[in-house]
């Protein structure tokens, strides 16, 4: 599929213009001498003095001030330029500590020696997102919650008190606001090509890094305060994300080969996705990914303002207005209430996987990480970059024209990761958090008839031994809901008979957690149902593992006598708690599961509906919750959790026998 006419540059006139032309206009040099001192100390005066601020307001003028630095940017490459490794690193490697990224910043300047564009490129991406880190730790030096956006972490009151406000608007020339070169965003939202970008705004960018080092120390030795960096993120679920095979060279190679014939790769933005290959090729899978994902924007962005007629929107915006990003690519409604054919282009199981990735708040987030400074670049994991690179490949083949692809379809390579990519179904979303969790929390109570149990002849000869609670009402309650549910069961779904022994088996849990739920754009009341039920699922596994600690801690006491007369009596109310508690727990998980099957059913209720619904699954969690409290090592109140139990189970059945669930609901909607 052809997507459009070729591209030029995804830089509008004006912003090309400020980053391409403007620092270059006034040719004039400027001695090295009168901006670094021989002792390597930044001139702080120089700079700040070549900021123009308007006598107005004293706000930036930003046209003016990049038009000013410009030669003072020309005369600090050709510095940088003019050093070895080891002169860089003796003048300025000190003033680099305070950033914790001293490794990175030398790369930096290797590439500048290098003088290649998209090493260039990638040294600016990292540069920005590690000094946004580091600056965030400065902030919290002072202040408290650290502000996301970069502009508004340089806009702050907080570093301004640290560095000064005349350094902070040096700064936000170059990095922080949209009004200025804004080199940060435009690459890392993948709209300039590593030609666009002048070299000397990275070696600028390094030598005002030093040069903060510098301000930093002072500040810290007057307050007599230590700046305290902030640990890096660890991916969560990496094991999660075993989706796609993994990727070998032959992978690569052919990638490389679509890159070049397929339409979703601007010809500009070409040497960053070869640069991509080559760094998963080297191990270097942070650098794979940073390369990737604004190719992936790019690509997603020539595509959406394709398919929404909205060429104009392929540029950067001015200043006055957003840019096209995949936050906008990725909803359901464009700005003006449209819909947003891009979704309906890429299809669902594409959508999924770049929610998983970038937006769903328990999945990896990747851009956000790796954007922000939030990950230790060398230990970001190949598994992601692996799924990332090859879920792009799924996208350089779709968007390709059918001869040139002849003899890529049957491809060994091609089949395996289109058909990976074709399944896809969320990882993160709530929605599969929750059945996660249903999972797990049924596998931690399937263990329960492996717990020791005290042999019964020991229980005997128990002098003044209690009568047990009589659990057979609660397990007669339960019966006869697990009766009433069969009927809302998919078809070759059944509940067996045994309420103690095997309620509600592994595999009916499996079968109902496999049938499939639309996860895009759920709707609020959605979210809603789907955040008490997860509320309830945790409270159920926490149950379930206290009831596993407390019984293996207590038979040891029991065994090495350890327990005194009352203890002995509680342990054995324990036991008999056991044969209700896990039918009921049991109940409540397939209960969750069915109502979660037919979760979108829930906009179908009125509001009044809608608020008893709610009523009724909160008091269930507040049973799961008090049953917690209940069976605590601290609390150990067993019979009274019969007692609630009990309570809870009519509430249940009555609740159900007044057809007000969302499987009842959906029922009837369709045998209309």
């Amino acid at each position: 599929m052809s997507i459009v006419e070729p591209v030029a540059t995804c830089l509008s006139p004006a912003v090309h213009y400020m980053v391409c032309k403007l620092g270059f206009e006034i040719k004039e040099s400027l001695s090295v001498n009168s901006i670094v001192y021989e002792n390597g100390e930044v001139c702080w005066k120089t700079i700040t003095e070549l900021v123009y601020c308007l006598e107005s307001d004293q706000s930036v003028d930003y046209i003016k001030s990049v038009q000013l630095l410009g030669p003072l940017c020309e005369s600090v490459h050709l510095h940088l330029q003019s050093l070895t490794m080891e002169q860089f690193k003796l003048q300025y490697l000190l003033w680099f500590q305070w950033t914790n990224h001293t490794e990175l910043l030398l790369e930096v300047f290797a590439a500048l020696q290098s003088t290649e564009a998209t090493a260039i490129a990638l040294s600016l991406m990292k540069l920005t997102s590690c000094l946004e880190r580091a600056l965030g730790d400065v902030f919290l030096l002072i202040g408290k919650d650290c502000p996301f956006l970069l502009r508004d972490l340089l806009a702050s009151q907080e570093l301004a008190k640290v560095f000064g406000q005349s350094v902070m608007n040096v700064l936000r020339v170059f990095i922080g606001s949209p009004c200025g070169l804004n080199l940060r965003n435009i690459l890392w939202h993948g709209f300039a090509s590593p030609q666009e970008i002048p070299a000397k705004y990275c070696s600028v960018l390094l030598f005002l890094t030093a040069g903060l080092g510098q301000l930093l120390r002072r500040f810290l030795l007057q307050t007599e305060t230590i700046l305290i960096h902030r640990p890096y993120i660890v991916f969560p679920n990496v094991g999660e994300l075993d989706i796609f095979p993994d990727l070998n060279h032959e992978a690569l190679s052919l990638t490389e080969e679509l890159a070049k014939i397929s339409s979703f790769v601007l010809k500009t933005m070409l040497p960053f996705w070869v640069a991509a290959l080559t760094a998963f090729r080297q191990h270097r899978y942070a650098d794979c990914v940073i390369l990737l994902l604004p190719q992936l924007e790019t690509g997603l962005r020539l595509l959406f303002t394709t398919v929404n007629k909205c060429p104009n929107r392929l540029l950067t915006a001015e200043s006055s207005s957003l840019y096209t990003t995949f936050d906008e690519m990725l909803t359901k409604q464009l700005s003006d209430k449209e819909i947003n054919q891009l979704p309906l282009i890429l299809g669902e199981p594409a959508m999924e996987f770049l929610w998983d990735f970038l937006n769903h708040q328990e999945g990896p987030r990747v851009r956000d990480h790796l954007s922000h400074g939030e990950v230790n670049l060398n230990e970001f994991p190949r598994e992601i970059a692996n799924q990332i690179l090859a879920f792009s490949i799924t996208l350089l083949y779709k968007f390709s024209e059918e001869e040139e692809l002849s003899e890529l379809k049957e491809h060994t390579v091609i089949k395996p990761l289109i058909s990976c990519a074709s399944c896809y179904h969320s990882r993160f979303h709530p929605v599969a958090r929750l059945k996660k969790q249903v999972l797990e929390c049924m596998k931690s109570i399937c263990s329960w008839p492996e717990l020791p149990v005290v042999p019964e002849e020991q229980i005997q000869e128990i002098t003044g031994l209690e009568r047990s609670a009589d659990t057979s009402p609660c397990i007669s309650v339960t019966t006869e809901i697990l009766s009433q549910l069969q009927n809302y069961l998919p078809q070759n779904c059944f509940i067996l008979n045994d309420p103690v022994n095997n309620l509600l088996t592994e595999k009916l849990l499996i079968e109902l957690c496999n049938t499939h739920i639309c996860t895009l754009y759920c709707p609020r009341s959605v979210l809603e149902i789907l955040v008490l039920l997860r509320k309830i699922s945790t409270q159920c596994h926490q149950v379930s593992d206290q009831v596993i600690a407390s019984s293996e801690m207590k038979y040891k006491q029991w065994i090495n006598k350890m327990l005194r007369s009352r203890q002995r009596h509680n342990y054995l109310r324990m036991l008999n708690s056991i044969k209700f508690l896990s039918p009921v727990l049991r109940l409540i998980l397939i209960l969750m599961t069915l109502e979660l099957i037919s979760i979108h059913t829930v906009c179908e209720k009125n509001p009044y509906d809608y608020q008893q619904y709610l009523k009724f699954l909160k008091s269930v969690l507040q049973y799961t919750e008090n049953l917690v409290t209940y069976t605590s090592p601290e609390k150990n109140k067993w019979d009274e959790s019969l007692e609630l139990t009990h309570k809870t189970l009519i509430k249940i059945r009555t609740f159900n026998e007044r057809k007000q669930t969302l499987m009842q609901l959906a029922t009837q909607i369709k045998l209309f």
